[in-house]
């Protein structure tokens, strides 16, 4: 879709639309100012070698500079890493810490007119304006989600519907009542709203979303497919996390060629995951953030463990002149080993939407067999017309494509259990006693 120089669509189009060199005089200027304000915190300036900021005079000097990793950020919980004072925080937003510490996220004054100034960049490349009444199914609280679309949407002058996450009936019932056009949401949340419609008897034709920001989890294009066909809608795929301060680093705009990320605002590298060093752009490998303008945790090469590749620094036919990376494909730490296979549960799912009647919901079970041999469940939810046949087809082409031979079982719509936040695609009990 070529919609090149509607700079209309932007909503701030004179940062939208530098030219390489521009951005690459601001990235400098923000790799600067981040470690000044490093400097602020004796512990993080030591880590990095006590650099200076006028040391920095091109972005190789920058990937001199060591990696931070989730695990430095939870070891330095709660305020161990932060880099303003503590009366300047207005917010605090973390991760989930499912697993060790959470990862706390001090929000300044600044932080937060970021985040809306980024978010209102996404909304925009996604068509929204102030016209647009949207509804907010992620979470309000210590998720960053709720509140960042609610930034964004602020900033764009559009109408807000705060419901946050779960009461899907309740959801159905206010995108109908109040017209609303955009929906924003977790990226299988749509699954559910789809599922309950049918439960419900719900006629989705009578919606009015046009347009969908989605995000916080890897979704695969049938996937997103079949979400555009069952809503109606267009989707556009949202990045961003708690660490970089949460949804808005950037988004795919209407010409779909990738996500563009606010180089204003981040600096973006690919690594190879095992050695560290940057690979040519076009190369898979793992995605390596810092951030340029944040105060409260400036984060200096952070390793993301997300898996994509550099698509583009050219002008995208959307006028934009900012990076595109292609869509997150999978997280270096999501990777499943399976007697000497490596795989990742987005391939699995690509190749169950391929059949007809299969639901979207699976679950990949791992558990030890007889013998200590590691086994492997796949199941997968279809509805009447998944036939004998398509399972077949399925079992081979997990056989062909993967190299993988799972136990398969195939169970009733409904059967797994849907969970209030993101999906489980993956039960690992090899571990357990």
């Amino acid at each position: 879709m070529k919609v090149r120089g509607e700079i209309r669509a932007m909503f701030q189009p004179e940062v939208e639309t530098l030219d390489r060199e521009a951005l690459t005089r601001l990235q400098l200027e923000g790799m600067r100012r981040t470690l000044a304000r490093v400097k602020t915190n004796p512990a993080y300036h030591a880590r990095l070698g006590r650099v200076q900021p006028q040391d920095i005079s091109s972005p190789k000097d920058w990937e001199r500079l060591p990696f931070l990793t989730k695990e430095e950020l939870r070891d330095a919980y709660p305020f161990g890493l932060a880099c303003a004072p503590r009366e300047e925080f207005l917010r605090l937003h973390m991760s989930s810490g499912t697993t060790g510490n959470p990862i706390l996220n001090p929000y300044t004054r600044g932080d937060i007119a970021q985040w809306g100034e980024v978010m209102a960049r996404c909304y925009r490349a996604a068509t929204v304006t102030a016209r647009d009444i949207i509804q907010i199914t992620p979470s309000f609280g210590l998720f960053t989600g709720g509140f960042g679309f609610h930034y964004g949407a602020e900033r764009l002058g559009a109408m807000v519907i705060p419901i946050g996450a779960g009461r899907t009936i309740l959801q159905l019932k206010l995108m109908k009542d109040l017209r609303a056009t955009v929906l924003t949401a977790i990226a299988t949340y749509p699954l559910r709203l789809i599922e309950v419609a049918r439960e419900e008897k719900f006629d989705l034709g009578d919606l009015c979303l046009r347009v969908a920001l989605l995000g916080s989890e890897m979704w695969s294009d049938p996937l997103r497919a079949m979400i555009e066909r069952e809503l109606s809608l267009k989707t556009f795929d949202i990045v961003g996390m708690t660490e970089t301060g949460g949804p808005g680093m950037g988004i795919d705009c209407e010409a779909r060629a990738g996500i563009h990320l606010w180089e204003d605002h981040f600096y973006v590298e690919i690594v190879e995951p095992t050695s560290g060093q940057v690979v040519p752009d076009g190369t898979d490998g793992e995605l390596v953030i810092s951030t340029l303008t944040r105060e409260g945790l400036p984060l200096v090469r952070y390793r993301t463990h997300d898996l994509t590749r550099v698509v583009s620094r050219e002008r995208c036919d959307c006028g934009r002149t900012h990076l595109r990376i292609d869509r997150l494909r999978g997280r270096t730490d999501d990777m499943v080993v399976f007697k000497g296979v490596n795989f990742y549960p987005r391939q699995v799912e690509q190749l169950i939407l391929q059949h007809e009647g299969a639901s979207h919901e699976y679950q990949i079970q791992l558990d030890r067999g007889e013998g200590s041999s590691d086994r492997m469940t796949l199941l997968v939810e279809v509805r009447a017309e998944f036939s004998a046949e398509e399972g077949e087809r399925l079992r081979q082409k997990l056989r062909d494509l993967l190299g993988l031979s799972p136990e398969m079982r195939f169970v009733k719509e409904g059967a797994i259990p849907r969970p209030v936040g993101k999906a489980v695609r993956v039960l690992d009990q090899r571990a357990a006693p």
